[in-house]
């Protein structure tokens, strides 16, 4: 039985993002971090001088989770809380030289693994996908328009059905 082509991407973009995770989260075990506290230091590193709010709605966290990360950061000495001169009861933060020279090194990491993952696959294959890819990304961030028929309530899919 032959799966509709877009429902059948929907699950392979799905499929694809949990073990390209996985494999991430395992490489970045390797090198001493994990990919949560990597995602952290590469957006510092972009941004430094977010309070921990901002940070954590740009990466999609609750401040809770992200307040441990920032934490174990901190012992680490990769992260660094500073008092906000607007506002003194807020922290700001920083990369430490140590995160500075980590989110550095990671680089590399980052650039072996892309290499690892799609050395096989001709850069014709490459654009096009990037360009799928930034087309359903920008439906998705200006909200995918409603179908001219109205949406059923929510139904339960049973465990262990794919799209």
């Amino acid at each position: 039985m032959r799966r509709p082509l877009k429902r059948e991407l929907v699950f392979q973009l799905l499929e694809t993002s949990r073990q390209l995770r996985s494999y991430v989260d395992q490489r970045a075990r390797e090198n001493g971090t994990t990919r949560a506290q990597w995602s952290v230091l590469a957006r510092l590193r972009r941004a430094e001088g977010l309070n921990q709010a901002t940070l954590a709605e740009m990466l999609e966290l609750q401040p809770i989770s992200l307040t441990r990360l920032i934490d174990r950061l901190e012992s680490q000495e990769l992260v660094e809380r500073r008092l906000d001169p607007q506002d003194r009861r807020a922290r700001l933060l920083h990369l430490t030289s140590a995160g500075r020279k980590l989110v550095d090194d990671l680089d590399a990491l980052r650039a072996e693994i892309a290499g690892d993952v799609l050395d096989s696959i001709d850069e014709t294959s490459l654009s096009t996908t990037l360009a799928t890819l930034a087309s359903v990304r920008d439906r998705l961030r200006h909200g995918v328009p409603e179908r001219a028929e109205a949406r059923p309530a929510a139904r339960r899919v049973p465990a262990g059905s794919a799209l």
